[in-house]
């Protein structure tokens, strides 16, 4: 999993257009992509930027960060393994004391989703990992070996909303005691027996699966508590009047976006709702549909001093 992937990324980023419209990033500024996952984002605003300018791109999976560095090959750009919520010490250690604007793409990457080895599909088989991070210690595997059938279902509810979650935690707990799950297709074909197809947004056929692999890949993964530590990082690196952009892909994600950004005293909110892809995007890339973008503005006179 550590080799980088011999095939072309075939991520497209989501909202590219609004993100320039909104973002505004220009010539001889310092901008921080902090999820680079294929590069995309990345390159627009190396592009924005120019040779004047920098940008610096953080992403917790290193095999991704070697794809980016093949299309992400401008002297002006810095590629780091990090976590987004490791934004401070990452400009610390780079000599960055503030920065002009920040992008977040928390989506996963579709060259991720389209690798059976993440297991973050149920679309392809392979294993229950899970992992963003490879050198991450527990797996999905693991969360579904170790965790009590409550422990289970308030896990399921919590981050996938999903409210057969008492039904799926105890189908879990049954079929371990047999054989464990093991693969992505055996939890998908589980979640499915216990929980009633319905039509999502827009009339699509929602597949009973996908509340459970989003509520997995969240805990695995620790990405709320990622995002909120992100936030508290922010206020200390973004300049005055410097602007920042969230695309956020499910209800939990928006609504810390939206409690983190009314905060007045560091925060003037620019958009009132959350931008969302077009029609032409829409059907050019479908995995845009659930794609959020808030943005907002750093107020005050100077960046908050770091603790």
């Amino acid at each position: 999993m550590g080799e980088a992937p011999k095939w072309a990324p075939r991520h497209v980023p989501v909202l590219a257009q609004e993100v320039l419209d909104w973002l505004r990033p220009s010539p001889g500024e310092t901008w921080v992509d902090a999820t680079v996952g294929a590069g995309g984002h990345s390159v627009l605003l190396a592009e924005c930027v120019g040779a004047t300018g920098r940008v610096v791109g953080l992403d917790w999976d290193p095999t991704m960060l070697e794809v980016a560095r093949r299309r992400l090959t401008h002297s002006w750009v810095s590629l780091v393994p990090a976590r987004f919520d490791q934004l401070g010490a990452v400009l610390d250690q780079l000599g960055i004391a503030a920065v002009d604007g920040v992008l977040a793409d928390l989506g996963v990457c579709s060259d991720q989703l389209d690798d059976p080895s993440r297991g973050l599909s149920f679309r392809l088989d392979g294993p229950l990992d899970m992992r963003l991070d490879p050198t991450g210690s527990r797996t999905a595997f693991d969360f579904l070996l170790e965790l009590s059938e409550q422990e289970l279902a308030d896990l399921i509810y919590r981050y996938g909303e999903e409210r057969y979650s008492r039904r799926i935690a105890r189908a879990i707990v049954e079929s371990r005691r047999r054989t464990p799950l093991q693969t992505t297709a055996q939890l998908a074909d589980l979640v499915r027996r216990c929980v009633p197809r319905e039509k999502g947004r827009r009339g699509r056929r929602f597949d009973p699966a996908t509340r459970t692999f989003q509520a997995l890949r969240i805990a695995v993964n620790d990405e709320l508590g990622t995002l909120e530590r992100f936030f508290e990082e922010l206020p200390h690196k973004v300049r005055p009047g410097g602007r920042v952009g969230i695309i956020s892909f499910h209800s939990l994600e928006d609504r810390l976006v939206k409690q983190a950004f009314r905060k007045a005293e560091t925060w003037e909110p620019l958009t009132k709702k959350p931008i969302e892809a077009r029609p032409q995007e829409l059907q050019q890339n479908p995995r845009s549909r659930s794609a959020k973008l808030r943005v907002a503005r750093r107020v005050g006179r100077r960046a908050v001093a770091s603790d």
